[in-house]
């Protein structure tokens, strides 16, 4: 049986795309299954490059098609920035293996600053080389400095004829050994100060571009390379000044996204090798799924996936209707970064539990899953950088709403522009949400949707009269374990619109909030327990502790729903 909340290659069509998206989408799960799970576990094990999946793309035009703005794609019906399609194709590449997302994810890193530029001869070149087939780079992290841009050490000097010669290291630079362009972050020497950034193009395949190695030990090419005496002409610029910094921080804004639902597909494939294993197995004359601990687990592995697909299938609505006077989705940006990756860890580990010793056998996808699941949180910004930046929209979000228009689904065949004319990276602070407790309301008769309601308010009520105070506002640690609360009211928010607007059986809705419930309470313990919380936070928080309302049928029937997922899909050997 085939369950419609999970993608399954046997029963897959994107029949919400067009023609040509749903084509190529279809052609891609035909590729990997035609591949097979033996090669595919193989290259894994063997740390094979990618050549043959990227021939594949070239082929098909798969990156050009699905990357290339419609304002760069001279004409060309199919070519358009379309983060709904963009975000199927994630969720497939996920499910097969992260290798091949990675070197998708940082192409699109690579061309953020391109297609942010205002110089339209990189912008045709980019164009140009993804119809090639070739792929990108985005160099911005250096080994010493990490991601802090401010104190780049790629330095550019004026070579006296109007050009720049840039001498310097990157790392962790995916792609660096085979791209076609590299988006590369520096700084003038002759210049004080930000006016002195410059995010300038450059190609691995120069002989003053050196690869010097890949950092991990993988088919991704995570590379470091050094430029000597690189030569920059006015062609090569892509941003100067405070425009180049910003624009590194709006391609991580639209990069990022990409790991949500990368991590969904690692998990739904997983899940497939679990729940039939489970299934099948013998313990003491009876299957393992007949233990009430197991099913519990398998359970809320099931929601808890869930709610990481509808919590980010509603967050593209809000990334494709954006625009300067609508940037909420700055907020839903690093809650799919954040929370939908670390729940993929959970879900995998609430399986691994399960399966135990089958998790590490090589023949399985799942020993890749339970290794690849870990790098997403940690990728474009760890758990904790985006938490903080999190924190910045509470008070606005939770007490201070706006109006606006509904948001419909936005599953429409048009260009995403806004993602490339995001403007300054600041002014946070001022972002204005519509009202949460809509949401809330439209199902306030499901049983733990009301008592996570009460969790909620109780939030509300601890940034009114037991909010931080100056002193405890430079305590990251306990402002991390208040942002986890205050991420568990957004992630619950945006389930339940995507849930009413496709009708999510609320026995599955129940079940997965009673599972929020749960969680509410173990960051309101967790914070308890901080060494600088004032005893009105311990007490608030003890106050905000719940139990799940429970209704044994209901689980039962949502435990029907996991135990049909036995046998419904495994790859073609």
């Amino acid at each position: 049986m085939s369950d419609p909340l999970l993608f399954n290659p046997r029963t897959y069509d994107p029949q919400h795309f067009d023609p040509e998206t749903r084509r190529l989408l279809r052609a891609t799960v035909d590729w990997f299954e035609e591949r097979g799970k033996r090669r595919l576990i193989e290259d894994y094990r063997s740390r094979a490059w990618l050549g043959d999946f990227l021939a594949f793309a070239a082929k098909e035009g798969l990156f050009a098609a699905f990357l290339t703005p419609a304002a760069a794609a001279d004409g060309h019906p199919d070519k358009r920035w379309d983060t709904a399609r963009i975000a199927a194709l994630n969720e497939i590449f996920g499910f097969y293996g992260l290798d091949y997302w990675y070197a998708w994810q940082v192409t699109i890193l690579g061309l953020g600053p391109v297609w942010q530029s205002d110089n339209a001869a990189a912008r045709a070149r980019a164009a140009e080389l993804l119809s090639e087939g070739e792929v990108f780079a985005f160099g911005l992290s250096e080994k010493t400095h990490g991601a802090d841009i401010y104190s780049t050490d790629m330095l550019l000097e004026p070579d006296g004829q109007g050009g720049l010669r840039a001498t310097g290291s990157k790392y962790y630079i995916g792609n660096g050994n085979a791209a076609g362009l590299v988006s590369v972050f520096g700084r003038r020497t002759d210049v004080e100060g930000p006016d002195g950034y410059v995010f300038f193009a450059a190609d691995s395949r120069h002989p003053s571009y050196h690869l010097v190695k890949n950092v991990v030990d993988s088919s991704k090419y995570v590379s470091e390379f050094r430029l000597e005496d690189y030569p920059v002409g006015p062609e090569d610029v892509l941003h100067t000044g405070r425009a180049a910094f910003d624009a590194a921080l709006n391609t991580v804004n639209v990069g990022k996204f990409n790991l949500c639902t990368a991590s969904i597909g690692i998990c739904e494939h997983a899940m497939y090798e679990a729940v039939t294993h489970a299934q099948n197995r013998i313990l003491y004359g009876r299957p393992v799924t007949a233990f009430p601990h197991v099913r519990r687990e398998l359970t809320d592995a099931y929601v808890r996936l869930v709610g990481m697909k509808l919590f980010s299938d509603r967050a593209v609505d809000y990334f494709r209707t954006a625009g300067p006077d609508d940037r909420r989705y700055l907020l839903f940006n690093p809650m799919t970064k954040m929370k939908v990756t670390t729940e993929g860890e959970k879900v995998i580990d609430l399986m691994w539990d399960v399966i135990a010793a089958k998790g590490f056998e090589k023949d399985n996808y799942f020993a890749q899953a339970a290794v690849e699941i870990r790098g997403l949180p940690k990728l474009e910004g760890t758990v904790h950088v985006n938490l903080a930046l999190i924190l910045k929209f509470m008070r606005n979000h939770l007490l201070n709403p706006a109006p606006y228009e509904p948001v419909p689904t936005r599953l429409d065949a048009a260009d995403d522009t806004f993602l490339f004319r995001q403007g300054p990276a600041r002014g946070l602070g001022s972002v204005r949400f519509h009202d949460w407790r809509t949401a809330y309301d439209a199902y306030a008769h499901v049983a733990n949707v009301e008592r996570f309601r009460e969790q909620a308010d109780a939030l509300c009520a601890f940034v009114t009269t037991a909010a931080p105070d100056e002193e405890q506002s430079r305590d990251l640690d306990l402002l991390l374990a208040v942002g986890q609360l205050f991420a568990l009211v957004v992630h619950g928010q945006l389930i339940l619109e995507q849930a009413r607007l496709t009708g999510l059986d609320e026995d599955v809705l129940d079940e997965l909030f009673a599972v929020l419930v749960r969680d509410f309470s173990a960051h309101a313990v967790e914070l308890h327990g901080k060494d600088s919380a004032t005893v009105q936070q311990q007490e608030w928080a003890l106050g905000a502790v719940r139990r799940p309302v429970v209704d044994d049928a209901r689980s039962a029937r949502v435990w029907e729903r996991v135990e049909a997922l036995s046998g419904a899909y495994e790859m073609a050997p």
